[in-house]
């Protein structure tokens, strides 16, 4: 059994504790640098080489490694492995987690629902082929539609998206929140925290209402914040 969180990286620990801080994310007990919003656990990192991805904790990679060397050029770290998916790292650890994370079924960020990570890929049926050989399964979507939901056994979602369906900035990866009508209230407790703002989206409505945002934490990581 594996164990999936989110590795942000930061040239700051203090800015990066400050942002997480500000939106409510607690900081797991005995870890000075890992936070959770209750549904996902992220861990930062301020390694200069650590970079913006997910981090997967399994005793042993290597059946998955054999069948991605087909598929894409892995590194030896001293941990285990690491490989990229369409500018998303993907560190395979070869370990039992550390953590004892269990998610919960609600969000207590500010940011609201949280959802998954969010992707965009050149190429939606190679993405699925690695994130299939990583233990996750298709359950939302498909190769004939404009975006792909997988989740794997400790119910780590994400959205793989083709190319051209997001009319507004995305950065690969970006956790993603749907709050439905409750996002208006979400994006003004934002502004009130002085959380710097991306990109304010008025796309999705005739009105000029800026009703989904995204916002980056000090390390680069995308968030979306949206009412869906």
């Amino acid at each position: 059994m594996s164990q999936t969180i989110i590795q942000t990286p930061t040239n700051s620990l203090s800015l990066s504790h400050d942002f997480y801080t500000h939106l409510a994310f607690q900081k797991e007990e005995g870890y000075e640098n890992v936070f959770t919003d209750g549904k996902v656990l992220l861990e930062i990192n301020a390694d200069r080489k650590a970079r913006a991805g997910i981090k997967m904790f399994k005793s042993s990679w290597q059946e998955e490694i054999k069948k991605l060397k087909d598929l894409t050029g892995i590194t030896e770290s001293g941990a285990g492995y690491l490989m990229n998916d369409n500018g998303v790292w993907i560190y395979l650890v070869e370990s039992a987690s550390p953590y004892e994370f269990t998610p919960s079924k609600e969000s207590f960020s500010v940011l609201g629902n949280y959802m998954g990570l969010s992707l965009e890929s050149g190429d939606l049926k190679r993405s699925v082929e690695v994130y299939e050989i990583l233990g996750f399964n298709i359950v939302a979507g498909g190769l004939d539609q404009p975006y792909v939901t997988m989740a794997n056994q400790d119910d780590f979602g994400i959205f793989l998206m083709r190319p051209l369906q997001c009319p507004h900035l995305f950065f690969n990866p970006s956790m993603t929140y749907f709050n439905g009508q409750k996002n208006l209230a979400i994006i003004e407790e934002i502004r009130e925290l002085n959380i710097p703002i991306a990109e304010e989206i008025t796309y999705f409505n005739s009105e000029g209402t800026v009703d989904n945002i995204i916002i980056r934490d000090p390390g680069g990581y995308g968030f979306f914040i949206f009412n869906d």
